[in-house]
């Protein structure tokens, strides 16, 4: 971060390589649209870029800078917009035709019970389980208590627990 402060064309590339993919993942499963995620990774990025100098390390660490500004300009947008359905994970390698078809549908049964909850659940999630940040950075990141962060993250499991069991029971 010091380099980029400086001017550094390189640190940005560096920075831009190490945070891109975890604030890209944290935009599409906040919002469930790549385009939103994209979106939301160039804003980051930019405003990297322009507020650089004003980047404190004493004040935290840089993901949590990074992942705060994301948070922030995914709820200015999702106010605005519907969510929209998540496209196919490109990510799934399929040697058997029909357990990557049951991967994928229940992939797919996840994120719409993810993208079902309310974004504080859904919040406690993303960066705990997926993102597997630590209790304690995510706590400082929504600017709520550790004990808030678990409550949250509890209550949100048996969301998914109670939405997803319902679904193969046909409910």
């Amino acid at each position: 971060m010091r380099r980029l402060q400086a001017g550094e064309d390189l640190a940005f590339e560096l920075l831009y390589e190490r945070y891109q993919p975890r604030i890209f993942r944290y935009a599409l499963r906040m919002s469930s649209s790549r385009e939103l995620a994209d979106d939301i990774v160039q804003e980051v990025f930019l405003g990297l870029i322009r507020g650089a100098r004003g980047y404190d390390p004493a004040a935290g660490p840089l993901g949590s800078y990074l992942y705060g500004m994301a948070r922030n300009l995914l709820f200015r947008q999702l106010g605005a917009k519907p969510m929209e359905e998540l496209e196919e994970d490109s990510m799934i390698t399929e040697l058997d035709p029909l357990d990557g078809l049951a991967r994928s549908e229940q992939i797919e049964r996840v994120r719409q019970a993810l993208a079902a909850m309310p974004a504080h659940y859904r919040e406690a999630v993303v960066l705990c389980d997926m993102e597997e940040m630590s209790y304690s950075a995510v706590a400082e990141l929504l600017g709520v208590a550790v004990g808030t962060v678990r409550s949250r993250l509890h209550r949100a499991r048996g969301l998914l627990l109670e939405r997803l069991s319902q679904e193969r029971c046909g409910a």
